[in-house]
């Protein structure tokens, strides 16, 4: 998998934006890793920095000297629609008549092609094949014949798909998350204004204070003098497509998404791993680092109940939490090796096990999820060198069977190795002595949902929107382009 991408806008008070959104940028480093950018706007004019690169690459002092303006906006990203070059990178930025537009993305559009061609036939030249450009035409063109607000809800009623946007219209920064709430967005509120964010670490990163999540189909505008915000519910949701991996692997643990700090998330999914599927064995270990919330609450729930689900005897300790696996932290991560022969040897470069902790012990090891089967793979095999008796695989996540189309660059169904096999056709395929994942309805039960409100397309292969050849597990009836707009706060 890789990552989907980090967004960021702030709007202050008698200072410059630029620092506070490139420290923001740091905080979500995680969600991309291939470009970064930043764009302000000083009243007068608007001004960017985009470039490949993490963000302390892409930036230095001189660079955020001259991005000047109390607003603004930053992107990091991955490429899930688009080149590896600087033309998709983010934000992306254009001026016309009714001023300038800088718009960051994280999502991905089902229905771009559709809406580039219409666009292009109005004479609309594009500069790159992503998306996030064909999101930044439409609403310019809506805002020569509308006003702001009108404007979104308009582009709002023709994009169709997952999108998280903040958005510079000249020096007036907003927030828009798609009617289903795939993507995350929240507010918070620092010293001398507010911010909009991918995940709330980026604003505790500032000292500020998470306020709330953005609502699904929800267009927050940031005030100019960074004394406040205002409200607009552009579109009534019909339900929810939270993106449930999420909580499972991309946010940060320290992250609060929809309500939910993703690190109790993860320890309640171990918990659960241990009551569908626990394993008595000596040591139970992760996979760092995601996998270690799960492991921690999985060897809670062994210290408390026996793999029968029995009270745990007194004095009977349970399965040992132990960290067997080391982690090379300069090593990127094994999904953006292009080559399989190269994911493999990324894995060796990046974990290797504590002998004393596996040899001669029979081991769990626990991990987010499993896509191609390479990293684990790799692992039981490590662990066998190096003596333990015997390797069992939790999944704190179900089978991963198809492909993501909102943003997730996953994998295609051809290289998943759970798409057409049994769960003991993978344990056979990755050589564990036995492999058990997450149910489904326990992932629900643990983000206290309904299985609706989750989008669960790549665990089920029945997506939240309406995607040609596939199956959708719910009514994805688009939103009729007309309707008043609603006030502020209404």
């Amino acid at each position: 998998m890789t990552e989907k991408c980090g967004v960021v806008g702030v709007s202050l008070a008698g200072r410059d934006a630029a620092r506070p959104l490139y420290y923001a940028l740091y905080a979500l480093q995680h969600r991309g890793q291939e470009s970064a950018g930043i764009v302000t706007h000083d009243g007068f004019q608007q001004h960017s920095h985009v470039d490949m690169g993490l963000v302390g690459d892409v930036f230095d002092e001189t660079d955020l000297e001259t991005l000047n303006g109390s607003a603004g906006i930053g992107h990091v990203r991955y490429p899930t629609a688009g080149s590896l070059d600087t033309s998709c990178a983010q934000p992306f930025s254009v001026s016309f008549k009714s001023g300038s537009l800088g718009l960051s993305h994280n999502g991905n559009l089902v229905n771009a092609d559709e809406i580039r061609d219409e666009l292009a036939a109005y004479g609309h030249a594009f500069t790159s094949d992503g998306d996030t450009e064909v999101i930044a035409h439409e609403l310019a063109r809506n805002l020569l014949e509308e006003d702001l607000i009108r404007a979104v809800k308009r582009t709002m009623q023709r994009i169709h798909g997952s999108y998280s946007l903040t958005i510079a219209h000249d020096d007036t920064v907003l927030g828009v998350r798609d009617p289903q709430g795939n993507r995350p967005l929240c507010i918070g509120k620092v010293e001398d204004g507010y911010i909009l964010a991918s995940e709330s670490a980026a604003i505790d990163t500032l000292d500020g204070e998470l306020v709330r999540d953005v609502r699904p189909g929800e267009l927050v505008l940031l005030e100019k003098d960074g004394q406040g915000f205002e409200s607009y519910q552009l579109i009534e949701p019909k339900g929810t497509a939270h993106c449930f991996f999420e909580h499972v692997y991309f946010a940060r643990p320290d992250s609060v998404i929809d309500g939910s700090l993703v690190y109790e998330v993860r320890r309640e999914l171990g918990r659960k791993l241990w009551e569908e599927s626990g394993v008595e064995t000596d040591v139970v270990m992760p996979v760092p680092d995601s996998g270690r919330s799960f492991a921690s609450g999985y060897a809670e729930a062994a210290d408390e109940t026996t793999a029968d689900g029995e009270p745990r005897p007194e004095g009977d300790q349970g399965v040992e939490f132990a960290e067997g696996l080391m982690k090379n932290r300069y090593v990127g991560r094994t999904f953006i090796m292009p080559t399989q022969d190269e994911r493999e040897r990324a894995v060796r470069l990046k974990l290797n096990p504590i002998k004393s902790t596996v040899e001669g012990k029979t081991v769990t090891i626990i991990d987010d999820s499993i896509v191609r089967g390479t990293t684990s793979i790799q692992l039981v095999d490590l662990l066998k060198d190096c003596g333990a008796e015997e390797v069992h695989l939790r999944i704190g996540a179900p089978p991963i069977v198809a492909p993501c189309y909102m943003g997730i660059d996953m994998a295609t169904r051809e290289e998943l190795i759970a798409a057409g096999k049994t769960v003991e056709e993978i344990r056979e395929v990755v050589d564990a002595d036995s492999l058990a994942y997450l149910s489904i309805d326990a992932v629900a039960d643990a983000l206290e949902a309904e299985r609706l409100d989750l989008c669960l397309g790549c665990v089920t292969g029945e997506y939240p929107y309406d995607i040609e050849g596939e199956a959708s597990d719910r009514d994805v009836t688009r939103p009729e382009i007309d309707g008043p707009v609603p006030s502020a706060d209404d």
